[in-house]
């Protein structure tokens, strides 16, 4: 962002009163959203490449050399707390592969593997994708069910396998919801809700079958017949 320069006043020989310097404006600095472009699957040969799994429709774009990412690593992980820069992208037998500065080896790129990437970008320069949501757009988002609301989104956790909405329910209970099309078949960002259709037991305890309860007390008075003696 360039900053509006205020020219500089001439000192004159006399002093005079001080003014007041009036306040220039400036445009708030744009927002910015953390994304999810990738992550590291698996070491490939000696000298430090790693593949990917893409998260993002523009590899070319993302991977550029000197394109730096923010580390999804566990706490107990030698890379957690730093960033890592792209070296080269390349493709080999139609798998995205990429070196880092600082990767040299295998042993270092095994260091890596699962480790998820992060850039931030401007709001302004996203671009809206059908059936795409970025991680704040839907936290705070109510969970409807039935037309009743059931609960809150109050985080998204990313895994290989999906996605997972921590859900909030009353009582500060709080449930995992795959984020799937079976289960989440509609989310309304504009109107602040998304709707759910889980499985039986996700949000709420199985009553117990009372049908297996008949049978058990059946059996129990079966046995019970057997053990007493017959009268003569």
């Amino acid at each position: 962002m360039t900053d509006v320069a205020v020219p500089e006043k001439a000192v004159p020989e006399k002093a005079e009163p001080e003014k007041a310097v009036p306040t220039v404006a400036r445009p708030p600095r744009p927002a910015k959203t953390q994304l999810r472009v990738g992550r590291l699957v698996k070491a490939h040969g000696l000298k430090g490449a790693l593949k990917l799994e893409l998260y993002t429709d523009d590899p070319e774009g993302r991977f550029t050399p000197g394109a730096s990412f923010t580390l999804q690593v566990p706490e107990s992980s030698p890379w957690h707390g730093k960033s890592l820069t792209v070296r080269e992208f390349r493709w080999m037998n139609s798998h995205p592969v990429a070196f880092f500065d600082g990767v040299d080896d295998r042993s270092g790129a095994e260091e890596l593997v699962r480790a998820i990437l992060w850039i931030d970008q401007d709001d302004d320069d996203i671009v809206p994708e059908d059936d795409a949501w970025y991680d704040h757009q839907l936290v705070g988002l109510d969970v409807v069910r039935d037309d009743q609301v059931v609960g809150r989104v109050i985080r998204v956790e990313h895994f290989p396998a999906q996605d997972l909405l921590i859900v909030r329910l009353p009582g500060d209970r709080e449930v995992l919801v795959p984020f799937v099309k079976a289960i989440v078949p509609e989310v309304d960002v504009p109107a602040g809700r998304i709707l759910v259709t889980p499985p039986a037991g996700l949000f709420e305890d199985l009553p117990a079958d009372d049908g297996d309860d008949a049978d058990a007390d059946a059996d129990a008075a079966a046995s019970a017949d057997e053990g007493d003696p017959e009268e003569a």
